[in-house]
């Protein structure tokens, strides 16, 4: 893998389901509107490849990594909880670790709603710096880009967290219409076609 692309890609663990979708496309948006682009399990749609393999791969081509582990609730279907985030964690975290070469430049942000609520249930990470969202999109933008400036050294270049959630803020209303351009429904987006979307709203209003 090129170092360029490497040190450009963000792996982004977290919940994909309904509930946490609006913090999802948000910090998608941060991602790329700090210059960076956004890798999750949600890229690729291949029933022959195995799905740990495919995070793995993904992890291994990507300098960055977004966790958020503030899913914890029991599900109701099952009466368990999920550990797909906690999990992909400690991969990203081996293989910084153990990795050899750009592996050991990984850099990490781990989210959750509050700050100090992990330690009641992964106390692993007792030492790390946890960023807490609590649930708003503008508070997990500002996370973000604080990350990513605080990162690399392209911190000149990054909006600030308050420009960042503004430029959401318009991204989201003018949406609808370029789907409606595309004959796209926003709510049947697959992550590709949304990244997409946000590349094509970034590039129009930065010319």
């Amino acid at each position: 893998m090129p170092a360029a692309e490497y040190d450009h890609s963000v792996f982004v663990n977290c919940p994909f389901d309904e509930e946490y979708r609006q913090l999802f496309e948000a910090v998608v948006f941060a991602v790329h509107d700090c210059g960076y682009i956004a890798r999750c399990a949600l890229e690729l749609d291949d029933a022959s490849e195995v799905r740990i393999d495919k995070i793995m791969r993904i992890i291994a081509g990507c300098r960055f990594g977004l966790h958020d582990i503030s899913r914890t609730e029991i599900d109701s279907a099952t009466s368990l909880p999920r550990f797909n985030m906690p999990l992909e964690l400690g991969l990203f975290l081996g293989a910084k670790r153990f990795g050899r070469g750009e592996q050991n430049l990984k850099s990490c942000l781990i989210l959750d709603v509050d700050q100090y609520r992990y330690q009641k249930f992964i106390s692993d990470i007792a030492g790390q710096d946890i960023a807490a969202h609590g649930g708003d999109t503008g508070r997990a933008i500002r996370r973000v880009r604080d990350w990513l400036s605080n990162a690399t050294s392209k911190a000149s270049r990054i909006p600030g967290g308050k420009a960042i959630a503004a430029r959401y803020i318009l991204f989201r209303q003018g949406l609808p219409a370029f789907c409606e351009r595309l004959h796209l429904s926003v709510d049947e987006l697959t992550f590709n076609e949304y990244v997409l979307q946000v590349e094509e709203w970034l590039k129009a209003t930065r010319t």
